[in-house]
């Protein structure tokens, strides 16, 4: 990961680019670029998916890298480490959805007693 995270800066900063980062714009990009992964599968029905995402695919592929970079510039910008703080939210949604609770349950964990 770490190695991964020292190419996406090292790409960033060969370009000068570091200026135009800061903690609000990369997060407002996160949203941007996630959006952009979102509009493949706009208003394709559920029998459509499969298909899109067969002929999608490398466009899929690129706008999910685009969130995943922006994310790793983030949590670096802010000194943030990616598998700390992910693995740190696996073990809150651990306590918030416990297995015997929410297994096969499509509900927030405030909507399940």
């Amino acid at each position: 990961m770490e190695d991964l995270i020292k190419k996406i800066v090292e790409f960033r900063d060969e370009r000068d680019w570091k200026k135009f980062h800061n903690p609000k714009d990369l997060a407002i990009d996160v949203c941007v670029e996630a959006s952009e992964l979102l509009e493949i599968f706009l208003w394709k029905k559920e029998d459509e998916l499969e298909k899109v995402v067969e002929e999608k695919r490398e466009k899929i592929e690129e706008e999910l890298a685009d969130v995943f970079i922006t994310s790793f510039l983030l949590a670096h910008d802010l000194g943030f480490d990616v598998r700390e703080i992910v693995e740190k939210k696996l073990r809150i949604n651990e306590e918030k959805y416990p297995v015997e609770k929410f297994k096969g349950i499509a509900k927030k964990y405030d909507e399940v007693v």
